[in-house]
């Protein structure tokens, strides 16, 4: 009986690609000022890899960029479109040393410099009066 690597080698590719999609899409959003250049580069290597997973006969590296390629398409859009507006909502936070978030603090009155990821979990949610007694130690 032969081994099927398939299912496996798509589980690590599906499972770094989004964690790497993840780290880099908080990153980058974070630190970069024009963000179209970041999104035209994820599209463009996701064609890339799309096109190696069309033209190649190994149907395991078939798979591995073809999820890559998927993946970096889905990281365009959240670094152009979802992720912006997380941090307008207060969702994620903003850096105020990036002159694109200095305007977004300024026009958007949810938005924030605190990482609500940055704390310690503790099974329950947190009033409005613990909420505002970490944005006030933040400040």
């Amino acid at each position: 009986m032969e081994t099927n690597w398939l299912g496996i080698a798509s589980a690590f590719a599906t499972f770094f690609g989004v964690w790497i999609g993840h780290v880099s899409v908080r990153k980058i959003e974070r630190e970069v000022e024009c963000i179209w250049i970041p999104s035209t580069i994820a599209i463009l290597f996701g064609l890339g890899l799309l096109l190696v997973s069309f033209l190649t006969s190994n149907l395991i590296l078939s798979t591995i960029c073809g999820i890559l390629a998927v993946t970096l398409f889905w990281d365009a859009l959240e670094l152009a479109i979802r992720q912006p507006n997380r941090i307008k909502r207060g969702h994620a936070p903003a850096n105020p040393n990036n002159p694109r978030h200095s305007r977004i603090l300024a026009t958007y009155p949810n938005a924030t410099t605190i990482d609500w990821l940055d704390r310690d979990p503790r099974g329950i949610p947190y009033t409005k009066e613990e909420l505002n007694s970490l944005m006030e130690r933040s400040a």
